[in-house]
């Protein structure tokens, strides 16, 4: 959102949000130092946000059926205040041995990269459901789940993340580690996640010897990040550097523990990629839930300030230590590396790979094996390799059982918010700020960015059946397939795929409705994102025989109706001003959704009937 200097960082909606860091006041541009002050004061030591439940990573135990909730705790440690001057330091030490944090390493060896990707591999390899599982359990992280201290429980949001893996791995390997600690929009700006222009770095915090506490440490940056450390122009001339780095298209660069920055708000962390040039990932969701899925256009590009794409993790070298007589490294300072001495940095993913002309993210030319591509195709073919085709019915089959998994991420998220509650409450009597960004019981139960992400997902493989049926006809030679009816083989993959597709969800009565893709792509536009709805309206509900359960009165009622040209909408409009009133959706005001949805239907572009068979 454009509009008045300043920073502010909130929970990105029903994405991440990470730690709620750095709510710098307007006033800090307008006013001076002592503002300035103030604000950074106010940013570094009071977590604001999730109806003010502390950020701790680590906590007591819950049970199972309430461990989306992060109950009130002890305070969280004390923060330093911030400076532009000189890095921050932690210095937390001593408590149980368990968690000391002792650095043996200055740097990270290509050794320990090796090993960190083998670590997020196999935690995308396991199916496991929840940060604290992944990190728990003994198939998701078999070298270091034993040693994890007793009596804890571990959270992060998408944004966290990437964060909590790096610094989790370089605590059990004795590694040094620093992170940003604070940013500055670059530009005027509401809101420092959805920056036009991008942020800059401000202040930097070193996890350096003696020993550190790892209880206080990694709550501490889980509390400070948010998806707006991420959001930064590719090249840097800052004094002070981000922790990551755009990298080129390449094998070499593109690999487990790749970041995927989506501007709108979203991040990712790649754990493989196949041998045809598929990206598989893992994010992380406000109710711990960690998902997976495969890169595509749902990641959209952006202009140079807003950093999207791929990044890796800047090196870092510890300087200044002195190495005490049991080994460990005490004291220094962690200096991150430069652009100019990174390899593999490289802007191409903002400019293109074509050279010569005018440097526009617009008009960047994509050229892979001398044709013009679009970003989405160089990206697969660069990591695929040469010779690379695309099947039609092999592609087709994957992008439909990742839709799938998408819908059964989707029931878990309905039914954390049903567990808790929510569809019981009244309804509030306007909708947040902006549904895709904000903080509370909205953020954590509400659904509208990976609703929209779900039927970006429907139109992408629309669109992608329509290209191969294209290309069959007028340039074979870019597709393998050697049958004699691909739009019938197409028709015949989408039609058996979809129909085992099976999931269900529990009506207000506990009765169970089961649903396949077919049935999901019917009512796509019908879901309700809206946490306050009842079960059967969060799934789409229409004959009135699966809506007779539903409690939802006159007034929830109407809510769900003017909702719909919001539920029309598949951009995530973060910019946008909503707090939309009832009359004000009814009215259509400027903002509240779109009159038609966008052409999703895969039956209909194959033909045939895809009805489910009750």
């Amino acid at each position: 959102m454009e509009g008045s200097a300043g920073a502010i960082a909130l929970p990105d909606g029903d994405q991440c949000g990470g730690g709620e860091s750095m709510r710098l006041s307007a006033v800090c541009f307008r006013f001076g130092v002592v503002f300035f002050a103030l604000g950074m004061i106010a940013a570094t030591s009071d977590a604001v946000g999730q109806d003010h439940w502390p950020f701790n990573v680590f906590k007591q135990r819950q049970e199972p059926s309430r461990v989306h909730q992060r109950l009130p705790a002890s305070p969280p440690p004390r923060r330093t205040q911030a400076s532009t001057r000189e890095p921050l330091v932690e210095v937390s030490g001593g408590g149980p041995a368990a968690w000391h944090w002792r650095i043996t390493k200055a740097g990270w060896t290509d050794t320990d990269e090796t090993a960190f990707e083998d670590f997020v591999a196999r935690i995308g390899e396991s199916g496991c459901r929840n940060v604290h599982a992944c990190l728990t359990g003994a198939a998701s992280n078999p070298m270091y789940h034993a040693s994890n201290p007793a009596g804890m429980t571990f959270y992060a949001d998408c944004a966290d993340l990437p964060y909590m893996l790096r610094a989790y791995f370089a605590w059990k390997n004795g590694l040094p580690f620093s992170y940003t600690s604070a940013v500055l929009p670059i530009g005027a700006t509401r809101d420092i996640r959805y920056t036009r222009l991008g942020n800059r770095v401000i202040a930097r915090r070193h996890v350096v010897g003696p020993v550190v506490d790892a209880r206080r440490a990694i709550p501490r940056m889980v509390d400070t990040i948010s998806s707006a450390h991420y959001r930064y122009p590719p090249r840097q001339t800052e004094r002070m550097l981000p922790d990551h780095y755009p990298v080129a298209i390449t094998p070499r660069s593109i690999r487990p523990g790749t970041l995927i920055y989506d501007p709108n708000g979203h991040v990712a962390v790649v754990y493989k990629v196949g041998a045809d040039g598929r990206i598989y990932y893992i994010d992380t969701h406000p109710d711990n839930s960690l998902t997976r899925g495969v890169y595509g256009r749902s990641f959209v590009r952006s202009s140079p300030g807003m950093g999207a794409g791929f990044k890796r993790w800047r090196p870092q070298r510890l300087v200044g230590a002195t190495r005490d007589g049991d080994g460990y490294l005490a004291g220094g300072e962690i200096v991150p590396a430069p652009d100019r001495d990174i390899p593999d940095w490289s802007d191409e993913q903002v400019y293109g790979n074509a050279g010569g002309g005018e440097r526009t993210w617009r008009g960047a030319k994509f050229v892979i094996h001398g044709q013009s591509v679009d970003y989405y195709e160089f990206v697969r073919k660069r990591l695929a390799g040469a010779g690379f085709r695309y099947n039609p019915l092999n592609e087709t089959r994957e992008m439909v059982r990742t839709l799938c998994a998408d819908a059964k991420y989707r029931v878990d998220a309905v039914n954390v918010a049903v567990k808790a509650g929510i569809n019981l409450r009244p309804q509030p009597p306007s909708l947040p700020l902006n549904i895709y960004g904000s903080e509370g019981e909205w953020e954590i139960y509400s659904t509208p960015s990976r609703d929209a992400r779900l039927k970006t997902a429907f139109m992408e493989l629309r669109d992608e059946i329509a290209r191969y049926l294209s290309l069959a006809t007028t340039d074979p030679d870019k597709i393998d397939y050697a049958g004699g009816d691909l739009k019938a083989e197409l028709a015949r993959i989408w039609r058996d795929e979809a129909s085992a597709c099976r999931f269900s969800y529990a009506r207000s009565d506990q009765s169970e409705i089961v649903l396949d893709l077919h049935e999901l792509q019917r009512r796509l536009f019908a879901l309700s994102f809206d946490p306050y709805h009842c079960p059967e309206r969060r799934w789409g509900a229409g004959d009135q025989s699966e809506l007779s359960t539903c409690p939802d009165g006159p007034v929830k009622r109407a809510w769900y109706d003017a909702e719909q040209r919001l539920r029309n909408q598949i951009e995530r409009t973060y910019e946008t001003r909503m707090g939309f009133s009832l009359r004000q959706l009814r009215e259509g005001v400027a903002g509240s959704g779109v009159d038609r949805a966008p052409e999703t239907d895969v039956t209909s572009l194959l033909g045939g009937n895809g009805a489910l068979s009750r």
